[in-house]
């Protein structure tokens, strides 16, 4: 089958009727890619719990500065990052190939809707490379067999979750899949991972949580900040460890510029010794 036939099967089984999370996620950050339910469904989250554009705007800020670290500062070249979403504005391979333009960089998605997109994350510089793998994250040997044609197993590895734990249900037990996943890895890689807690707000995040769940769309499981912290068990976190994703090594001027309110999202960065 053709790439152009391909998407043409995947669209044609999307059904835009209902709203989808990477749609509303989208929709959240200003993007183009959403549909009236998806434009619903986010604004009725937002009436009650405005905040999370501010997480979904704050999540980006964090991509970069957490690439920009690894493919900089720790000379990481080779990034797995599962749960990939919507393409947009800097996404990680061209923020680690602005940094090294030989970085090669594996995507991860189960998601019809993202693999009629995964053209604009193949666009690798000529000394690196890209990679789209259409695979779930609960299934780690799948994915890390996979993406052994792109990356180099026996290399530093930077496996980034960001935004996507929230996805799975404790009953699919969370914490083993990630365990598996960084068990593959070689020592000297990186685990990222931010996530959505409840330590701010309160009723109003859980009652809009709640009712989004309750929805058309994936949901989602808010975790404890002592979870998030478990996903790092055994590994090196870097400072200023496990912080709201506004504190991670936030820019010198954030502070002057307001970024550094606190949001109801959790993020860590750690070593694999």
């Amino acid at each position: 089958m053709t790439h152009d036939s391909q998407d043409d099967s995947i669209k044609r089984n999307l059904d835009t009727s209902i709203p989808h999370s990477a749609r509303v996620w989208n929709y959240w950050l200003g993007g183009k890619d959403n549909y009236p339910p998806d434009r619903a469904a986010g604004d009725h989250f937002i009436a009650t719990f405005p905040s999370i554009v501010e997480i979904a705007r704050q999540s980006r800020l964090l991509l970069g500065r957490v690439v920009r670290h690894l493919a900089g500062d720790e000379g990481i070249r080779q990034f797995l990052d599962i749960g990939t979403g919507l393409p947009t504005v800097d996404n990680t391979h061209e923020l680690a190939q602005r940094v090294a333009p030989d970085a090669r960089i594996v995507y991860v998605d189960n998601d019809p809707l993202v693999l009629t997109h995964a053209r604009a994350l193949l666009t690798s510089t000529p000394e690196g490379r890209t990679a789209y793998i259409d695979a779930d994250l609960r299934s780690p040997d799948q994915i890390v067999q996979k993406a052994a044609d792109t990356l180099d197993f026996d290399e530093p590895i930077a496996l980034m979750l960001m935004g996507i734990l929230g996805h799975i249900p404790d009953e699919a037990q969370p914490h083993t899949i990630v365990r598996n996943l960084v068990d593959a890895l070689p020592s000297g890689s990186f685990l990222s991972i931010w996530d959505g807690v409840n330590v701010v707000t309160g009723d109003a995040l859980e009652a809009a949580q709640e009712d989004y769940n309750e929805g058309d769309a994936d949901p989602y499981y808010l975790r404890s900040p002592e979870e998030i912290t478990q996903f790092f068990d055994g590994m090196e976190l870097l400072d200023p460890g496990v912080v709201t994703i506004s504190h991670w090594r936030p820019a010198p001027d954030a502070e002057e510029r307001g970024n550094l309110r606190e949001v109801d999202a959790l993020c860590g960065v750690a070593r694999k010794p």
